[in-house]
């Protein structure tokens, strides 16, 4: 006896179609899967065996055969689970229902419960692809795969309510997305919370309005890591396009909350810096989304960035670069997109009082060489703004006088995307930070006074090719801000001032 159905699976980021094909013949007993299955796979045997039990089934003592098409591809997790009952139940004869068109995945209990799976949203999307008119998914993840339209998703919450569906006698009905029933998203604190620090705000709101990355330093108290959690607050709203592509990485990492099933609000990571660099950039025996990749279309904020392992820094230099974290291992090779924002913030020596202006510094010229030289040269170079958060004094601290609001704040950096949007249409730049060279000079052109500030600035810091493309991206930005389209000698004048800290604190570094 023969029995055939649909199933998916996931690689990377994106999902396949899976043929599961199931034999039963005569034989000694056994129950046997092929087709490249991990162990969480090999385990479903005994979930379905229990899952027939206990829902009053009957399991078939014939040997049994599993394929899973196509079968150089490894496949891992339980979402094979509900195909595999299914299949055993065609090829008895227990179920009698014309399948084709649909397909199933879902993780069971041992009483027949569906339990909820990871990777739902891009499976949906291959199956709409694959020309499938019905996805079975477990209830939890109903709400994620009916975002893609045109596809039935019904939602299954038990073995039992699956086979009447199947059956002809109560059937399901399948889900439907609603964003206005989506949980609120707890609000992002305030920029007017913030007290001083005008010129550290300043510098955030470029680095939003163009996606660019930033280095906050100075001692501690100064409202370093307050700054930068307001970050989220200030960022433009995300694009439907984002928020799918968002949305599946979590999907796949299996971050995402039965009342979130589409995400609307930038990602703000912030990982200990504890961090190992697999759990960073992501890995595994087969890999799934870091930290770099879970803030794709947001923000990853590293606190204190000298603290982290020399390897988990090192590791953000090509993604910072390439706008993706590749994985490889000897069966396949894995791309995650991480088009990230990247705020990092530390102290300037050990005991944090390096240049502090009142507080004296305990730390020694070679210890506060040492811990500075922990940021190496060439990841200082991809962090376009350098900030400097100095200590706030007293009368900002107790001013009565209103700071401005984020929503003040955003209305500008949405000004200035639109503008982006609008000079980059059609090919596929999103921001100012991800300019590419060859179009960067024609999308930067500069004033004289411009071009003559830039080259005494080039030649006196001793820039990089690379510092220099990043400066006049920044400059750029500060030019769409100001509603300029060609950019001028004051424009460049402050990105230069926003590159030039490095010098105080890394006089050796270019």
């Amino acid at each position: 006896m023969f029995a055939k159905l649909n199933s998916m699976g996931i690689f990377g980021m994106d999902a396949y179609p899976v043929s599961v094909e199931t034999d039963l013949s005569q034989g000694l007993p056994s129950f046997d899967v092929v087709g490249l299955p991990d162990a969480s796979v090999r385990e479903s045997r005994e979930r379905v065996r229990a899952a027939m039990k206990n829902c009053g089934l009957d399991f078939p003592v014939s040997r049994i055969t599993i394929n899973l098409a196509p079968a150089d591809i490894r496949k891992e997790g339980p979402i094979y689970d509900l195909p595999f009952l299914l299949a055993l139940l065609l090829a008895t004869g227990q179920i009698d229902a014309s399948l084709e068109g649909c397909a199933f995945v879902g993780e069971l209990s041992l009483s027949g419960e569906v339990r909820r799976v990871n990777g739902v949203l891009s499976m949906a999307l291959k199956a709409k692809e694959c020309g499938l008119h019905s996805l079975y998914v477990p209830a939890a993840n109903a709400a994620e795969g009916a975002i893609v339209q045109g596809l039935k998703v019904y939602p299954v919450r038990h073995l039992e309510e699956l086979l009447r569906h199947l059956r002809g006698e109560q059937a399901l009905e399948p889900a439907a997305f609603d964003l206005s029933r989506q949980a609120a998203a707890a609000s992002a604190p305030d920029f007017s919370e913030v007290r001083g620090q005008q010129e550290a705000k300043r510098a955030l709101e470029i680095a939003a309005a163009g996606g660019h990355n930033v280095l906050l330093i100075g001692p501690p108290g100064s409202g370093k890591s307050m700054l930068a959690k307001r970050i989220p607050s200030i960022l433009p709203e995300m694009t439907f396009e984002e928020s799918i592509e968002t949305t599946r990485l979590h999907s796949i990492a299996g971050t995402l909350t039965d009342d979130t099933p589409l995400i609307t609000v930038r990602p703000f990571r912030a990982p200990h810096h504890t961090i190992s660099p697999a759990g960073l950039s992501g890995g595994g025996t087969i890999p799934h989304p870091g930290e770099i990749s879970l803030a794709h279309n947001g923000v990853l904020f590293l606190d204190e960035l000298p603290e982290f392992s020399r390897a988990a820094m090192e590791i953000l230099r090509q993604p910072i670069e390439d706008g993706k974290v590749t994985i490889s291992r000897v069966s396949a090779t894995y791309s995650y997109p991480c088009s990230i924002m990247l705020v990092a913030a530390m102290n300037p020596c050990p005991c944090g009082y390096f240049g502090h202006p009142t507080h004296p510094c305990s730390c020694s010229s070679q210890a506060v060489a040492r811990y500075l030289g922990r940021v190496s040269g060439p990841l200082l170079d991809r962090l376009d703004l350098h900030v400097e958060v100095p200590p706030v004094d007293y009368a900002s601290l107790s001013s009565a006088q209103p700071a401005e609001s984020s929503a003040a704040i955003r209305s500008r950096v949405n000004a200035a995307r639109k503008l982006q949007q609008q000079r980059y249409r059609g090919t596929g730049i999103t921001c100012n930070a991800r300019l590419t060279s060859a179009l960067l000079r024609e999308s930067c052109p500069m004033t004289e006074r411009a071009e003559a500030l830039m080259h005494r600035a080039f030649d006196r810091l001793g820039l990089s090719a690379r510092a220099y493309d990043r400066i006049l991206k920044v400059a750029r930005t500060i030019a769409d801000l100001d509603g300029c389209e060609v950019i001028d000698g004051v424009h460049v004048g402050e990105a230069v001032q926003h590159r030039s800290l490095d010098r105080k604190y890394w006089p050796g570094e270019k």
